[in-house]
């Protein structure tokens, strides 16, 4: 799974980068709006973590450009923790909304939940059965091909 983190504090960004990777997934990262908007039309990324207040281009409106391109998840990730904030930030299409400071345990369950809800966390997802019998019957899922058993 790829990841573009966006944030402009080096400490916060290594930290989550170093702690991301130790999970298994790979990090690119952003350090302010313009390099984020440009990483995303180069990269195909699973999920972003953006960071709102960041220099060139704001953490809002890096937002709405994703989304008017993309329904890949979104985490807001942000020391801005009033209610406005954070409903301006879910209306404007991001997925999850995390406060600063966090936890690096929450962010790892909120990437891993919004992922799985988008489908592409395949660790949570159940095994598909490719075979279904019924009596005598048996039918292939992968093919649509019926036969009978026996």
């Amino acid at each position: 799974m790829k990841l573009l983190l966006v944030e402009d504090d080096p400490e916060i960004c290594g930290m989550l980068k170093k702690f991301l990777e130790k999970e298994n997934f790979e990090i690119i990262t952003a350090n302010d709006g313009e390099e984020a908007c440009s990483k995303f039309r180069q990269e195909t990324c699973d999920l972003v973590l953006l960071d709102l207040m960041l220099p060139k281009i704001s953490g809002m409106d890096v937002l709405q450009q994703i989304r008017a391109q993309s329904t890949v998840p979104i985490i807001i990730m942000s020391a801005k923790d009033t209610d406005s904030d954070i409903t301006l930030g879910l209306g404007l299409g991001a997925d999850d909304y995390v406060t600063k400071p966090f936890s690096m345990v929450q962010v790892l369950a909120r990437i891993k939940a919004n992922l799985r809800r988008t489908g592409q966390y395949a660790a949570s997802s159940p095994a598909r059965p490719s075979l279904l019998s019924v009596g005598e019957l048996r039918m292939n899922l992968e093919d649509y091909t019926v036969s009978k058993q026996g």
